[in-house]
């Protein structure tokens, strides 16, 4: 048996990813104030805690759908309708994370990536600088995708993949995926009732990896089951332990990382041979001319 609250005493630089669904009110699709506040509240308190903390956050083509298509639909728009809409939301997201960061003094930065920026070396080498001065300096990275001009990244609508690689970059020791589900499930539970939840994943095994669901029945997050648990080979292999929680109440992410036995652990079995880069490459290759 693991001991959590041991564990998590030693985590002192950690990765919390937040997916569109759990920004948003489900009934309008408009953004969740209150979450945000909360969300913000609990990273500025770890990192008064002298911890380094890092934000991935979704949710920059939703914003933005809203405030220039609020009468048409996500499935309905052409790449480069989403690539506007990222335009519009990104700026408006960052802008409302900042004033709510800035009422509780702390000074937050926006980082956009792709995946060339793991896959090129000098990129990959920049943004490890980038982010180690703005640990340094006190400040906290919101990180996104840069949907605005990676067409490709927007098809694979992975800021779990993302979330784990950032982990991996600035050698965090725990990534938090806060999602719409508890927690790893041996099957779908919102359509198998005898579906039983794992409390802790010691070693991911080929059985486990095909668990993964495409789909976790929300229609804002382009994300499922499988992107989780190829969050958790990248984290788990790059010396990352990963916990998987429900967002349904944001207040859990100082609940997790105090020790309480909430969402599925992933524990770290750091692989000397993983390339990341490579990894990268070869499960999301670049389409030329795209």
């Amino acid at each position: 048996m693991t001991d959590r609250k041991a564990l998590m005493a030693d985590k002192h630089r950690i990765v919390i990813k937040i997916g569109s669904s759990s920004l948003q009110h489900p009934e309008t699709g408009d953004l969740d104030y209150t979450k945000l506040d909360v969300l913000v509240r609990e990273l500025c308190d770890l990192k008064n805690q002298g911890k380094d903390v890092v934000l991935v956050t979704s949710g920059a083509i939703a914003v933005g759908e809203k405030a220039i298509l609020p009468n048409k639909g996500e499935d309905d728009n052409p790449i480069a309708v989403k690539q506007a809409c990222a335009a519009v939301g990104q700026a408006r997201l960052m802008m409302i994370y900042q004033k709510i960061f800035a009422e509780y003094n702390q000074v937050a930065a926006q980082i956009l990536m792709t995946k060339n920026t793991i896959v090129d070396n000098l990129n990959r080498y920049n943004a490890q600088n980038t982010f180690a001065e703005l640990f340094k300096l006190g400040v906290i990275p919101v990180v996104n995708e840069n949907d605005t001009v990676a067409t490709y990244e927007i098809g694979i609508g992975d800021n779990d993949t993302l979330s784990a690689i950032v982990a991996a970059l600035v050698e965090a020791d725990m990534l938090l995926l806060l999602s719409d589900i508890d927690g790893l499930y041996t099957d779908d539970p919102r359509a198998n009732p005898d579906a039983r939840y794992i409390e802790v994943v010691e070693e991911l095994t080929e059985e486990l990896m095909n668990m993964g669901k495409i789909s976790t029945g929300s229609s804002v997050g382009t994300g499922g089951m499988s992107t989780k648990l190829q969050a958790a080979k990248i984290a788990n292999s790059t010396g990352v332990d990963m916990v998987i929680a429900n967002s349904k109440d944001i207040k859990v992410i100082h609940r997790i990382l105090s020790g309480q036995n909430i969402g599925t652990l992933f524990l770290a079995h750091e692989d000397k041979h993983f390339d990341l880069p490579l990894y990268v490459q070869q499960q999301h290759p670049y389409e030329k001319g795209v």
